[in-house]
């Protein structure tokens, strides 16, 4: 072999070698977040906007202590005045989008465009969206079969949840945590016992019944107040809130814990016990059968994981919204990089 050769191999082997280290002449931009379920959540969005220019580390905002949550991304990005092109906050919006000033936290989150926000309450509404709960099915049991729309089901527990809900907000809003807190508007608003996959609507019916309940008893101690939260509701309508989407809104955990969850368990149970007879059925013989439900077992999935690892969410309105306040960023970015000549 010549010496040219070789020195040609040499050369190519190296170049491909040092692609495989980060390229440290990119633009670094450090994304706070609040814990490591965010970190992946973050990561598959954030990654949409790398180039050969510009990339993200996304972390947890403190190297020295294992404090997370959106109190800490704060204390570490807004009291310290770090965030800028370099430096960004990725936070869940709680109730602050909605709150929109009427508290410190609300204030600081929506007036800095270095914070990106869900604009729903978190993550968990993200992965909860209704038009994405079938494909999470499908990954779960790998079967492809409709037997809820889960859609239609979502519209509806988001209609007769949504005058309570207003409700709580306006507490809120008020600085009031106490007359109204969270814990008891989940706990009026869970869904009671087991869905039923052939009647699902009498899930719905108990929780209207308990939220009715509520409504009462509210509206009877406050008698005063239910024009101004009507008027409230109309300039949150904005904000995207409206009567079919208000499980966006809502806790995030409760929502995928107590209502998203316990619909899709009977859903699953259903599509495996289908899928399962399908295997019996076909079966030529036991050792086959065995095998094939050996296979299918190990191939499926918890909902819980394909819940936390559903990113089938990208038609969603508030998703285009932080899509858009990104695209902002970026070209922010873009303008205060040095131009090569």
């Amino acid at each position: 072999m010549s010496r040219k050769l070789i020195d040609n191999l040499s050369s190519s082997y190296f170049e491909a070698a040092h692609g495989l280290y980060p390229k440290r002449q990119r633009h670094r931009i450090v994304a706070y977040v609040e814990s490591y379920d965010d970190v992946a959540f973050w990561r598959n969005i954030l990654s949409d906007y790398e180039d050969d220019k510009n990339y993200f580390e996304v972390m947890l905002p403190s190297q020295d202590t294992l404090a997370k949550g959106k109190k800490t991304v704060l204390m570490n990005s807004l009291d310290a005045n770090q965030l800028g092109t370099s430096l960004i906050a990725c936070v869940d919006s709680d109730y602050d989008f909605l709150l929109q000033g009427a508290t410190k936290v609300s204030d600081s989150i929506n007036a800095n465009k270095y914070i990106f926000q869900t604009y729903a309450y978190a993550i968990e509404n993200y992965q909860c969206y209704a038009e994405s709960l079938h494909e999470v099915c499908v990954q779960a049991t790998l079967n492809d079969r409709t037997i809820i729309d889960f859609n239609v089901f979502m519209e509806r527990y988001s209609e007769i949840t949504y005058p309570l809900f207003l409700w709580c907000i306006w507490f809120y809003r008020q600085h009031d945590t106490h007359s109204f807190p969270m814990y008891d508007f989940n706990d009026t608003t869970r869904l009671f016992g087991e869905v039923n996959i052939n009647n699902p609507g009498r899930s719905l019916t108990e929780v209207e019944r308990h939220v009715t309940a509520q409504l009462h008893r509210y509206r009877n101690k406050y008698p005063k107040l239910q024009s101004k939260i009507d008027e409230m509701g109309e300039e949150l309508k904005k904000l995207g809130l409206e009567p079919k989407t208000t499980y966006l809104y809502i806790q995030g955990h409760h929502i995928m814990n107590d209502v998203v969850i316990k619909l899709l368990n009977p859903v699953c149970i259903q599509l495996r016990r289908e899928r399962e007879n399908e295997i019996k059925r076909l079966a030529e013989h036991d050792e086959q059968y065995h095998n094939e439900i050996t296979c299918y077992d190990n191939s499926m999935s918890s909902i819980e994981l394909m819940l936390r690892k559903n990113i089938a969410f990208r038609p969603l309105f508030l998703f285009k919204w932080l899509q858009e306040d990104l695209c902002d960023f970026m070209d922010e970015v873009m303008k205060g990089l040095p131009q090569k000549n």
